[in-house]
């Protein structure tokens, strides 16, 4: 068993690959074959560039344009609080788990150079080279094709209920699933 543990006994499983791999198409694959075995999920993703989940015009955009550090915004089905870097360092992936609030399995996209455990997304057809020689983190690679030679096991990328299968078992998830049927 392995899977690292954060804040209150959460499991993390990164997916890491180069753009354009599929990770978040298995993600959004993923994440229902989880729930279904009764696991509470949520996913963290990096973005390389800059990004903003609100909209010029919106009361929420113009608190933070006016210089609120943090602005929150609630309704009956959903949260969200949106903080503002201004001068501080980008946060790594260590800082941003801190913030998530338990559930069984974090699901990390990106931040393929950081310390999780990892399952690489690997397309030989895209061209680029397996990250998996180099990152000792990564545990598994799902790949379209087969690897031989590879240290770690490789994951059809199109059974998806075996990578949830393995996921459940490499982060020790077993029991949680069993008390939930």
């Amino acid at each position: 068993m392995s899977g690292q543990d954060t804040t209150a006994g959460m499991k993390v499983i990164g997916l890491a690959g180069w753009s354009g791999s599929g990770k978040t198409t298995l993600i959004v694959q993923l994440l229902p074959a989880l729930v279904r075995r009764g696991l509470k999920v949520s996913t963290m993703k990096h973005a390389h560039h800059a990004f903003d989940v609100d909209k010029p015009g919106k009361d929420s955009y113009e608190h933070r344009a006016a210089g609120a550090t943090e602005v929150m915004i609630g309704s009956g089905k959903r949260w969200a609080l949106m903080h503002e870097l201004r001068d501080e360092a980008e946060p790594d992936s260590h800082d941003l788990m801190q913030k998530m609030s338990p559930v069984d399995l974090l699901i990390i996209e990106g931040w393929k150079a950081k310390g999780h455990e990892k399952i690489e997304i690997h397309r030989p057809g895209h061209g680029k080279p397996l990250i998996q020689p180099d990152d000792p983190k990564i545990v598994a690679v799902a790949s379209d094709v087969d690897l031989p030679g590879l240290p770690v096991p490789r994951l059809d990328l199109n059974d998806v209920e075996g990578i949830a299968d393995f996921i459940v078992a490499r982060c020790g998830l077993a029991a949680r699933v069993h008390a939930a049927e």
